[in-house]
């Protein structure tokens, strides 16, 4: 009887923010996963660990959370005005799937020091210290990201003093910049609020007419009022994952948001698509504790959140989350605006489950709406591991 061999493939294992993901160039991928179909994703299914019925990616690099269960490819630019192309795999854990339908904004900050490690940087574009900036055309949605990246000596810059709450160590800081961010055609349902509407509400079995802001911008998200579903906004991760009534009906709001965004045609397609939309609820400022311990106190954010990714509470805030969390609160009227108090405003402090983050955003008011110019934020990133990872010369070859 005969098995098949093991082949390898050049990786690199890095943080990004509040994620971790496998980094590949494209031109390192086996011939048949550098187009995508299903070799590629056979490919980084096997690469991450799944499916695996035993949600632990135990034989794999997947973290079995969907913090840890990502991949990114990239490859030069092909848009003019771009340096690289970067293009992100949501991995299921336990399904055979992988999910192409939006954008990891935590590692978004790691294409930008990848992209120059592994020479997808004209060099001579690249300061011998201060910053570097990388311009990256993100494939998933069509957007450019602008990552500032710290130089030293003629290298990436990874340790500083740059503290991000949910992650345990300090680092260098990583400024993104999201050119607008928000949909314009397609996927999204044409607009930044695909329904035309800031405030939406949605029939939910067992609540009820329930309000809720649809927006697409950085990444589709349904934001509801924690109220509402009888939370404060200061819950944290074992308050809602080890409650599966609760899951279950985040999934329910959620799959009935992407339909009346017009992400699906009904709600049976969302298992098929679960990176996106997100779903969010909302709360004005209250003190709490973080997981980490640290006290948050009311006077020190502007309004509460909490994120599911994945049919999980996320334990921080993901990236692209983040820019939809800036957008809807610079706009008047949104749920997220009226929990941070109403108004205009082109940047925030909200509290998640780890602590808090700033995020800004710079709306514009044009005759058919508004829309939004630019996100942005800082992240940080650093490489963990690099070298190869191996497979079985049958999977996605």
């Amino acid at each position: 009887m005969t098995h098949p061999a093991q082949i390898f493939i050049p990786a690199t294992y890095m943080r990004g923010g509040t994620s971790k993901g496998v980094f590949f160039r494209l031109q390192d991928l086996p011939e048949a996963a550098r187009k995508p179909g299903p070799a590629r994703d056979a490919l980084l299914l096997r690469v991450i660990g799944s499916p695996d019925p035993y949600g632990k990616q135990i034989d794999g690099m997947g973290g079995a959370t969907s913090s840890t269960s990502k991949t990114v490819i990239l490859s030069p630019s092909t848009r003019e005005g771009h340096d690289v192309d970067y293009l992100f795999g949501q991995v299921s854990i336990d399904r055979p799937f992988v999910d192409w339908s939006g954008n990891c904004g935590n590692l978004s900050a790691a294409v930008g020091p990848f992209a120059i490690r592994s020479g997808l940087v004209d060099a001579s574009r690249l300061p011998e210290n201060g910053t570097a900036v990388v311009r990256i055309w993100q494939a998933n949605i069509g957007k450019t990201i602008i990552a500032h990246v710290p130089m030293c000596n003629g290298a990436v810059q990874e340790t500083g003093d740059f503290e991000l709450d949910g992650v345990t160590f300090p680092a260098a800081e990583i400024r993104l910049e999201f050119m607008d961010p928000a949909a314009d055609d397609g996927d999204g349902g044409g607009a930044m609020f695909p329904t035309g509407n800031v405030v939406d509400e949605l029939d939910v079995p067992g609540i009820g007419r329930l309000k809720a802001t649809l927006i697409n911008a950085g990444i589709p998200t349904v934001f509801v009022e924690a109220a509402a579903l009888g939370y404060l906004g200061t819950e944290r991760q074992d308050d809602i994952n080890g409650d599966a009534r609760a899951l279950a009906l985040f999934e329910q709001i959620r799959a009935m948001g992407a339909v009346r965004m017009g992400l699906i045609g009904n709600i049976d397609e969302a298992a098929a698509r679960q990176h996106t939309p997100k779903v969010a609820f909302v709360a004005p400022p209250s003190g709490y504790t973080a997981s980490s311990g640290k006290a948050v106190a009311a006077g020190d954010i502007d309004l509460l959140v909490r994120a599911l990714s994945m049919g999980k509470l996320h334990h921080a805030m993901m990236g692209t989350a983040a820019v939809a969390i800036a957008s809807a609160a610079a706009i008047p009227g949104t749920l997220v605006n009226l929990a941070a108090g109403g108004g205009e405003r082109d940047d925030i402090r909200f509290g998640h489950p780890s602590g808090t983050l700033r995020v800004g955003a710079r709306a514009v008011r044009k005759e058919e709406g508004w829309t939004i110019a630019s996100a942005s934020m800082s992240r940080s990133a650093r490489v963990l591991m690099e070298g190869w990872v191996y497979v079985p010369d049958d999977i996605g070859t």
